[in-house]
C-alpha cells in the first residue's frame, strides 16, 4: 500500500508567523497562520485538513459498505466538521461531526443508519481518531 506525503513550513512567532503546507500530488496547498487556526482569520488550518480527510474517507466507506449489503449509492454527500478548543495550557482537537446526505435506491431507513453508524468508525480516517477525539453522525438518507 502507498504512503503519502506533505510538506509544512512555518516561519517566525507563534501568533505573527506564517506557514503553508502542500502535499505531495500538488492538489492540496495552502497558506495558515495564528489567525486562520485560532481566530477567523483568512487562510486554512490542520483542522480543516483533517476535516477534508475525514470527510472523503467517510464518504468512501459508506459507499463501500452500502455495496458489499447489496444497495450501491448513487450519491454520498460527507461533511465534516473538526473543533479545537483551548484545554489547560495548548489545545485540543476535540470533536468530528459528520453530517452524510446519502441517496440510496433500495434500502429501508433503519438498514441505512445502521451501516452508517458501523461506517463511522469503520473509515481509515476516523478509525485513527477514535478514542481520541468524539465522532458525532448525522446521518439522512435521500
Amino acid at each position: 500500500m502507498p504512503t503519502r506525503h506533505a510538506t509544512a513550513v512555518w516561519e517566525g512567532g507563534l501568533q505573527k508567523g506564517k506557514g503553508s503546507f502542500r502535499g505531495e500530488s500538488g492538489s492540496i496547498q495552502a497558506q495558515f497562520s495564528f489567525g486562520s487556526r485560532f481566530e477567523s482569520g483568512t487562510g486554512s488550518n490542520p483542522e480543516e485538513l483533517l476535516a477534508a480527510a475525514d470527510a472523503a474517507c467517510y464518504s468512501m466507506a459508506l459507499s463501500a459498505a452500502l455495496e458489499q449489503a447489496g444497495t450501491p449509492a448513487t450519491r454520498v454527500e460527507t461533511s465534516a466538521a473538526c473543533t479545537i478548543e483551548k484545554q489547560g495550557a495548548g489545545f485540543a482537537i476535540t470533536t468530528m461531526a459528520l453530517t452524510v446526505k446519502a441517496s440510496v435506491p433500495g434500502i429501508d431507513a433503519a438498514a441505512f443508519q445502521k451501516i452508517a453508524e458501523q461506517t463511522k468508525t469503520g473509515c481509515p480516517v476516523s478509525s485513527a481518531l477514535k478514542g481520541n477525539v468524539a465522532i458525532t453522525l448525522d446521518a439522512t438518507l435521500t
